[in-house]
């Protein structure tokens, strides 16, 4: 098998070194693996096929050889370094929100719309973790009943904020209340405030559920609304889904159109509580769907439990499992 050159752009980042291993895990076929940072001297020696690797200072001219970047270092810096990688023949899978609306750059889940790779001009967008695990879900019941509509609330863990995040919970839990990286202690307590407000009192945070969702289906007309709110959980974030349907979905229908969907875990017996929650889902690959019901207040209606882990599949593994699309395609 022919072995491709990679870089790994925010090697410090949970989501960068979740990169990493998955890269292990899945026994990526690499000749030569660079990990990057513009600050490599806070970084430890990290380790891959039995051998350390010290960060490279990331710079314009870092990308030379360079066939894959698996970018994930925040938007200003994607947007200043992508450019650059993909001068230099590298072809950039983004995991910031830089180039996700960008006519020009294809938003990829491989389960739903893997075909937009073909499109791609040297650089493909990750879409945002809320989103990915959502349109997995969702992409075998609106092939199935063209949805209409969606509400989603969504449950997310503090790791979708980042490292600081994940430190910022565990120190509250062990008594330190100091509030840094929210804008209100996150321990014991739920914040219905997702990053920055925007138009209409949305925030970022939902309207990039509502703006990806479109373009990923390629559905202009399908309707969507979104209310994205912090957990005190570390890992795996949680949705609250009710859909509105064209073609009628019964519950049993729906859970046989999700058991024969790529990715996806159906756990749905109330009776005995089995139903997706952050402990079944974190470190795990799939998403986790359950709580299938119909909804009687109206015709074509269903409600959703969904769970992902949000570093693996809602970044990091999305993003290798592109990167292993585009060898399929021999398009590198």
């Amino acid at each position: 098998m022919k072995k491709y050159n990679v870089c790994i752009v925010g090697i410090r980042g949970a989501v960068g070194q979740c990169m990493l291993e998955i890269l292990k895990e899945r026994n990526f076929p690499i000749n030569e693996l660079r990990v990057m940072s513009s600050n490599p001297d806070r970084c430890p020696d990290y380790e891959f096929d039995g051998r350390p690797i010290k960060a490279t200072k990331l710079s314009h001219d870092c990308f030379k050889n360079m066939e894959i970047g698996l970018f994930s270092p925040g938007a200003a810096v994607s947007a200043e370094y992508a450019p650059h990688a993909v001068k230099e023949g590298c072809i950039v899978i983004d995991n910031t929100s830089q180039f996700r609306m960008d006519p020009d750059v294809p938003l990829v889940v491989p389960e739903v719309n893997k075909e937009a790779i073909q499109n791609q001009k040297g650089i493909i967008a990750n879409p945002n973790c809320s989103t990915i695990q959502l349109m997995v879900a969702l992409k075998p019941l609106y092939d199935y009943g063209k949805i209409k509509r969606i509400v989603a609330s969504t449950y997310q863990s503090v790791s979708g904020a980042g490292r600081e995040a994940i430190d910022e919970l565990k120190a509250q839990l062990n008594g330190d209340m100091t509030i840094k990286k929210f804008p209100h202690q996150i321990a014991h307590n739920l914040i219905p405030h997702i990053d920055i407000p925007k138009e209409d009192y949305y925030t970022k945070e939902e309207l990039k559920m509502v703006q990806e969702t479109k373009k990923i289906l390629g559905d202009d007309s399908i309707k969507v609304t979104a209310t994205c709110v912090r957990v005190p959980v570390f890992g795996a974030h949680s949705e609250s889904v009710n859909i509105e349907t064209e073609k009628k979905i019964t519950r049993e229908k729906a859970i046989e159109l999700l058991n024969a969907a790529p990715g996806i875990t159906v756990m749905d017996d109330l009776e005995h509580n089995i139903y997706p929650m952050p402990v079944d889902a974190e470190g795990k690959d799939d998403t986790f769907v359950g709580r299938i019901r119909e909804d009687r207040t109206i015709d074509n209606g269903l409600n959703l439990w969904i769970v992902s882990d949000n570093l693996r599949k809602g970044a990091a593994l999305n993003a290798i499992q592109i990167a292993e699309e585009l060898i399929k395609l021999d398009a590198i």
